[in-house]
């Protein structure tokens, strides 16, 4: 792989595919040489990552066109980079041992009244970031637990309740439901320094990076503890610290001998955590043993969202099942015809997730905000401001037991919209109101829509018509940096938040950028695109449609654009 100097062509010329297949050879071998333990091998190889051609052009294009934060500034009001300047930033990448404060920007947390701090580094740094991770992830992803799901490529929230589901399917247990108090913002940084046990240059760069400070207006705070939440690195250097867990609680319980007696089960997801075991003693020992082993990187557990309750019985606390990201799960007793069951008996109970009422309650408060600011709207404004905060809602619980809850806000919105319709209409019969906003939709039902519905008419779509489909865990210890292709590009086409014409484009394409002929990768942000453009005449017909990299589509843009100025100049 090459390292020379990065020569000063168009951005729109580099070979991306050359470069991605380039950086992904080296991760796979950086990958490979950690799961054989050589220490030495991962290291040379990491460097070589750090100084190719190849990984700088491609952590500059991650930082400068694929993340959403590409327009938000840092301390130095650099943002939204041109094609030049990014063939620029990419030349001078290197990773130097330096690093600017970070922008201090407070964002409310759901549900609370509380802020969280969110450190936004400049473009640089967000790039010297990036390079970084493309060095330091396939390594960690060789050693990282198999039930370690959050911040992590090809593993997501669904593969948490998923392992959740397994776990307790079968038998009733006792759940440590618990949160680590301000996990990013408390990390101690001599602890995970050293945890990460990686070469000095690399090292020096993190380290200036935790230790850069963060800058409120114009008042600097240097940062002894924590990882700035709003880096590229943060979120792997959080899991690189909380990594040992599982092992932990493992180990700790081994040398019970008891006949029966099986290890507790632990899930993490980024900061919040659950720990399973059929005996309440076994329980409330981990929860020691968590607090211990915390303390040694500078954490705690978070009192208030700490607690031991049962997935059937009802514990001393008063407490029965226990919410994790944002899905509700219990157990609720049943007859025989609705029992689950194994081989053997039947249980007696039956395992339902669903989405809590916390979340129900918070999602229903945006909806009721969202169209009380609209009073004045027209009803195609206020459609699409809803469409996509009910249909990626749906979307996100669509894997569990949710139909239930999804009816249930469908009536809500049907009467909150109903309000909406007759206060516009105060002198029309409640008749003409209904006809005049809710139309049939070609025998599947009626809907809030604009005008007769056919088939492809603008309409609200409900959340009920979204199709309950169980989510399939991720295998194990799989990693995309694995090279089982076959395995990924399929589970791709399966993820929840899938749209059914990505997932059928997908498949079509065999998991391929038609642009640039290079696989989808779990972290890509893929764009349908129309072949023949609309302004050419081309339709919506699936003949002409596309699914490419939101990168390769800019691209195929910008060139239809210079097309439109040479044939109005002509």
């Amino acid at each position: 792989m090459s390292t020379e100097a990065i020569p000063m062509y168009g951005w729109a010329d580099v070979d991306w595919t050359k470069v991605e297949r380039n950086v992904y050879k080296l991760q796979k071998r950086i990958f490979q040489a950690e799961k054989h333990g050589g220490v030495k091998t991962v290291h040379n190889l990491q460097k070589l990552l750090l100084k190719s051609r190849s990984a700088k052009l491609l952590a500059t294009r991650r930082v400068t066109q694929d993340n959403q934060g590409k327009k938000t500034a840092g301390v130095d009001g650099v943002k939204a980079l041109k094609p030049q300047q990014r063939l620029e930033l990419a030349s001078e990448l290197k990773l130097d041992g330096e690093a600017l404060p970070t922008r201090r920007v407070w964002i409310p947390k759901p549900g609370t009244q509380e802020k969280r701090p969110l450190g936004i580094p400049v473009m640089q740094d967000r790039a010297k970031q990036a390079l970084a991770r493309l060095a330091l992830e396939p390594e960690w992803e060789a050693k990282f637990e198999p039930n370690s799901f959050g911040f992590r490529p090809g593993r997501s929230s669904w593969d948490a309740i998923e392992a959740i589901h397994k776990m307790i399917r079968f038998k009733s247990k006792y759940v440590l439901d618990a949160d680590i108090a301000k996990c990013f913002d408390r990390i101690d940084h001599q602890a995970l320094l050293k945890k990460l046990n990686t070469f000095p240059r690399l090292r020096r760069q993190i380290k200036a990076w935790l230790k850069a400070g963060v800058m409120e207006g114009l008042d600097l705070t240097p940062t002894e503890m924590g990882t700035p939440q709003g880096g590229v690195v943060s979120p792997l250097l959080a899991n690189v610290a909380l990594h040992g867990m599982e092992m932990m609680v493992n180990k700790a319980f081994k040398t019970y001998s008891n006949k029966g007696f099986y290890p507790p089960t632990l899930v993490r997801y980024a900061d919040d955590l659950v720990i399973f075991h059929k005996d309440r003693e076994v329980v409330e020992k981990c929860r020691e043993l968590l607090s211990q082993w915390l303390a040694q990187i500078g954490l705690e557990l978070k009192p208030s969202k700490t607690r031991l309750t049962h997935t059937f019985e009802r514990t001393s606390e008063g407490e029965l099942g226990f919410n994790f990201l944002g899905f509700h799960i219990r157990q609720y007793a049943v007859g025989k015809y609705k029992s689950g069951r194994n081989r053997f008996h039947l249980l007696g109970f039956k395992t339902i997730i669903k989405p809590s009422k916390e979340g129900v309650k918070r999602h229903y408060q945006k909806i009721k905000e969202m169209v009380d600011r609209h009073k004045s709207s027209s009803q195609i404004d206020l459609m699409k401001d809803l469409i996509p905060v009910i249909w990626g809602w749906a979307g996100y619980y669509k894997t569990v037991s949710s139909k239930k809850t999804f009816n249930v806000l469908d009536n809500r919105v049907f009467n909150k919209l109903w309000v909406w319709a007759k206060r516009r209409h105060p002198l029309k019969s409640k008749s003409w109101v209904y006809h005049r906003y809710w139309h049939k939709r070609g025998g599947k039902g009626i809907a809030f829509s604009i005008g007769s519905m056919g088939e492809n008419d603008y309409r609200l779509r409900a959340h009920a018509e979204m199709p309950i489909e169980r989510h399939v865990k991720v295998q194990g210890n799989r990693s995309p940096f694995d090279g089982d292709w076959i395995y990924w590009s399929s589970r791709l086409g399966k993820h929840p938040l899938v749209k059914g014409s990505k997932a059928r484009l997908l498949k079509y394409q065999k998991g391929k950028c038609r642009r640039c002929g290079l696989l989808f990768k779990s972290e890509d942000l893929m764009e349908t695109d129309h072949i023949i453009p609309k302004h050419q005449g081309g339709k919506d017909s699936w003949s002409n449609l596309q699914l490419l990299h939101r990168h390769c589509h800019d691209q195929k843009t910008a060139l239809e654009e210079e097309d439109i100025k040479v044939v109005k100049v002509r």
